[in-house]
């Protein structure tokens, strides 16, 4: 049982992270430099790391441990949302100093979002208890889905069922003015694609939602615990996004991990529900006696997953030609949209990590090459950057030395 004052001075200290991050940090629209990224992850972590170690504490190691292997499955979710978030600004063309705003809204909302989606689930789970059964299945669909995306090759646009809502129902203009949702075009008062973006982020957030609490009451049926594990594996998620959105590629097994995660927690999920079972048309409405899994064997089989993944993925040579393709790719068009980056130094900045990545490119062996889709597509954009660039240079007047 945890005591109101404690549930009032968490949910304060979260409202006051998030606040904090707004004024001094989004407020003001900058693109945040890698070192600022890099030190604010780990102040975020350092701080769910802490509160988690306050609940092994005080409330006891089976908390503590429910808790880190909630905030260590929500965080893996998390970073596999990062792609989609990638994807939908990359599609939108949402300039790099206003991302920060973006993102920031979408953690809000997620947080009010699945809030209510615990509340619900926990409501649900004391009336009935085959509602684990429901949420097993769940996420071993999600599962299922999420390898089979992995073969199914997909191209990497922005098209859930939200999205092309959004785009019926909201009219905008087509530039946008800042990070502001209305401007004025021709003297009438529109609004701007940041309207859309914030529809799509909190529209595919809900989405994620989907997977994400069913995930962590396999963990812990503990409110409290599935609050705060989620909501600081949220918090910090903005920052994460600028220091390895050119990993993300690299991350090739993630998918294949959290499947794994997944599956293992539905299996869980379906075993404890055959424990608690009440459901008339199996063994008669009886418990049915099966061997559960502790949070200790869960926690140890989380992180050794996530481990494995992320290992492979970063020595994988598929990996590493993937991502430099990917990135290549990326930086190319970023450079080509002028109204992308607007700061001469982080644009030329953009221009030279091109650079290196088409060297990287070329010194590929090719089998390596093989693995890099569109090709000469790739290789077409990075000409169209050097164009643009050489043209800039040569349109700039020479300094005269004194």
């Amino acid at each position: 049982m945890v005591h109101t004052w404690v549930w009032i001075a968490t949910v304060a200290g979260i409202v006051a992270l998030l606040l904090f991050d707004y004024f001094f940090h989004v407020r003001k629209a900058h693109t945040p430099t890698l070192k600022e990224s890099a030190t604010w992850s780990a102040l975020y972590v350092g701080i769910a790391l802490a509160f988690g170690v306050g609940v092994w504490i005080f409330g006891g190691m089976d908390m503590g441990q429910e808790y880190f292997a909630g905030y260590v499955t929500e965080k893996a979710l998390s970073v596999d949302n990062l792609f989609v978030f990638l994807i939908i600004m990359a599609s939108f063309k949402v300039p790099r100093a206003d991302q920060q705003k973006v993102l920031l809204f979408g953690i809000v909302f997620s947080l009010f979002a699945r809030t209510g989606f615990i509340f619900i689930g926990a409501a649900l789970i004391n009336t009935f208890a085959w509602v684990f059964y429901i949420f097993g299945l769940i996420l071993i669909l999600t599962a299922g889905n999420l390898l089979k995306k992995e073969h199914d090759d997909e191209d990497d646009e922005a098209d859930n069922f939200i999205i092309r809502v959004a785009r019926k129902l909201v009219r905008t203009s087509d530039k946008y003015d800042g990070d502001k949702l209305f401007t004025e075009v021709d003297g009438k008062r529109v609004l701007t694609p940041m309207l859309l973006v914030m529809i799509a982020i909190g529209g595919t957030d809900i989405l994620f939602a989907l997977d994400s609490i069913p995930a962590i009451f396999g963990l812990t049926q503990n409110i409290f615990i599935v609050f705060t594990a989620t909501a600081f594996s949220l918090l910090g998620l903005r920052q994460l996004f600028f220091l390895i959105d050119g990993l993300l590629d690299r991350l090739i097994y993630l998918s294949y991990g959290l499947a794994a995660i997944l599956g293992f927690i539905g299996v869980k999920l379906i075993l404890h529900a055959l424990h608690e079972n009440n459901v008339p048309f199996i063994n008669d409405g009886e418990h049915v006696t099966v061997v559960e899994v502790s949070t200790q064997v869960s926690l140890a089989v989380i992180i050794g997953v996530l481990v494995i993944t992320v290992v492979a993925s970063l020595l994988s040579p598929k990996g590493r030609a993937l991502s430099l393709a990917n990135n290549a790719r990326r930086h190319a068009r970023e450079y080509l949209d002028t109204d992308y980056e607007t700061d001469p130094e982080l644009r030329e900045e953009n221009y030279q990590k091109l650079l290196r990545e088409e060297e990287q490119i070329r010194a590929l062996s090719d089998k390596q090459r093989h693995w890099v889709r569109q090709e000469a597509e790739i290789m077409e954009e990075i000409r169209r950057a050097h164009t643009e660039h050489d043209g800039h240079a040569d349109s700039v007047p020479p300094t005269i030395e004194k």
